[in-house]
């Protein structure tokens, strides 16, 4: 993975990338212009990012995922929804979207149940 960061800093310790929850490449269709390009993803601690020549770009909090075969017309896609925006994704198979769905919504799961953890503490202690 350190080649994918070449001479740029990153600000955030090398040891997060560590052990992710899942990572792998997908095919991932750009904002503005609707190309699809494959990217090397990491999922890790709620957080989900892609890796495109030495930027790494992180995806906001991730709301919800679903297949997408239907929807785009793709093989192997998903959706991701977040705060922002709905974002679409292909795998290299069936069984790479199923294992991306279910570590993406696992991730959800745990984030969300961190929260709920986080906001009844702070109402006990106030």
């Amino acid at each position: 993975m350190a080649a994918l960061f070449g001479a740029r800093k990153v600000d955030t310790d090398v040891e997060f990338w560590h052990n992710p929850d899942r990572s792998g490449w997908l095919m991932k269709q750009g904002e503005y212009i609707k190309t699809w390009r494959r990217r090397w993803f990491v999922l890790k601690q709620g957080k989900i990012f892609w890796f495109k020549s030495d930027v790494v770009t992180p995806v906001k909090k991730c709301l919800s995922i679903k297949g997408a075969e239907d929807t785009i017309n793709k093989p192997h896609a998903f959706e991701i929804s977040t705060t922002d925006d709905n974002m679409f994704f292909i795998a290299d198979s069936d069984k790479e979207k199923e294992d991306w769905i279910n570590a993406v919504g696992r991730a959800i799961v745990k984030h969300s149940r961190s929260l709920l953890d986080n906001d009844q503490a702070d109402y006990t202690t106030q």
